[in-house]
């Protein structure tokens, strides 16, 4: 054992032992003698090392207890710095939430792929690369935003719903802890929501039957407006339909669970004006699968195309590829939607006294009341047949080329 000075020893070890060489501090701390080794390999290091502890002692801080804390201090950096690395390889972007939400929350719905179409073309471009945790109120405003500049006022509503459904998803979950939409007004945001009222007048239904053939539409599209005027049934519905969901002779029409907006399957009768318009797409159709096939005939048409077709039909945009026809189908009564047709249906369905809680069944609704939903369970189909034939009849007499002698009728009150 060599002393240096000032409490510093230098321990040599013969070449027995190993032939070491290490260093040692000794040091007094309230009032007790201390002895510290220390991790210098060389004596110029050790001098400094030893300086830097008398220091401490100055200070009234124990060398020893220092050097135990500094080193608890450094692991819990290190797990710090462990956690907060798991921590960022663990954080999810956007694009990783909706496919997850995609997959699981949307597995069900028979939107799932509409959803995913608005959500590719207008959410995901803003937000998907961002991480969620990250999300702010402002970035859902601009994606909102863009759809306002567009003039998309019902799509952002829609929009700003389902991204709300999303990030709630996203806090049952665990990956975020607050839903960045849920301080957002659905509202303020976009639009107060709005309820159609649209129904078409017979006088506008004969107008509708003297302006279609100049209309320009595809022969496919006529039937589907007549179809769906006299048999209630949705667009999304019809654009969907099968032959084989056809039967001519029983003049029945089967609309499977599958294809249902309420996944309750439905059976409309056929009357001799709706069967028609369906012997129509028979002999014009390009598939022997789908009534409305898509370009290919590999599935049906979009559900959106009957409805763009009439729409396109009904606007003041000149740069339309069919400018000279867009203005074909307007009525005196204003812009008109294929769900307007249903509507219509069911409105002339009541003025030819048929009862509501007939008409009801012919919609397909689900019944409110919970306790006549689960005890009333009859059909009505045979009542329900003869109030599409009675409507059959009167869409029959009205769109006849000669249809001068038919009396309008009067709304009930």
């Amino acid at each position: 054992m060599i002393s240096d000075g000032e409490g510093l020893v230098v321990r040599v070890r013969p070449l027995s032992e190993g032939g070491t060489i290490s260093f040692m501090l000794s040091y007094r701390i309230e009032g007790k003698q201390r002895r510290i080794t220390l991790r210098a390999q060389g004596l110029k290091e050790a001098r400094e090392e030893r300086d830097d502890y008398r220091k401490l002692v100055k200070q009234g801080k124990d060398p020893s207890l220092e050097r135990t804390l500094k080193l608890a201090r450094d692991r819990q950096q290190q797990i710090d710095e462990q956690e907060a690395l798991t921590k960022l390889n663990a954080r999810v972007t956007v694009n990783d939430l909706f496919t997850r939400w995609h997959d699981i929350d949307l597995i069900n719905r028979k939107d799932r792929a509409e959803i995913a179409r608005m959500f590719n073309k207008d959410v995901l471009p803003v937000l998907g690369d961002l991480f969620v945790e990250d999300v702010r109120k402002g970035h859902i405003g601009l994606v909102i935003d863009k759809l306002k500049i567009r003039g998309v006022n019902h799509l952002a509503r829609n929009l700003l719903k389902l991204m709300r459904q999303m990030f709630r998803f996203a806090v049952s979950r665990d990956v975020i802890e607050f839903d960045p939409t849920a301080s957002l007004s659905v509202a303020k945001m976009t639009t107060a929501p709005t309820e159609r009222d649209r129904t078409l007048s017979d006088i506008e239904i004969r107008a509708l039957a003297r302006q279609l053939p100049d209309a320009h539409l595809l022969p496919s599209t006529e039937c589907a407006v007549w179809i769906a005027l006299s048999t209630l049934c949705r667009i999304g519905e019809l654009s969907k339909a099968k032959f084989s969901d056809l039967n001519f002779e029983l003049h029945t029409w089967a609309i499977p669970e599958a294809n249902s907006k309420n996944g309750k399957a439905h059976t409309i009768y056929l009357s001799d004006f709706a069967l028609e318009q369906f012997k129509i797409l028979k002999n014009v159709s390009q598939s022997d699968t789908w009534i409305f096939p898509n370009r290919d005939g590999s599935s049906h048409v979009c559900e959106k195309s009957i409805t763009k077709q009439i729409g396109g039909r009904q606007t003041e945009n000149i740069l339309s590829n069919r400018s000279q026809h867009n203005q074909a189908l307007v009525l005196t009564g204003g812009k008109w939607t294929p769900h307007d047709l249903r509507r219509s249906g069911a409105t002339l369905m009541g003025d030819l006294g048929i009862a509501p809680d007939v008409i009801e069944k012919c919609l397909n609704h689900t019944e409110e009341n919970k306790v006549k939903r689960t005890y009333q369970r009859q059909k009505m189909e045979l009542e329900q047949a003869q109030a599409w034939r009675v409507l059959g009849d009167r869409l029959n007499l009205l769109v006849k080329a000669d249809a001068s002698n038919v009396v309008v009728l009067h709304k009930r009150n």
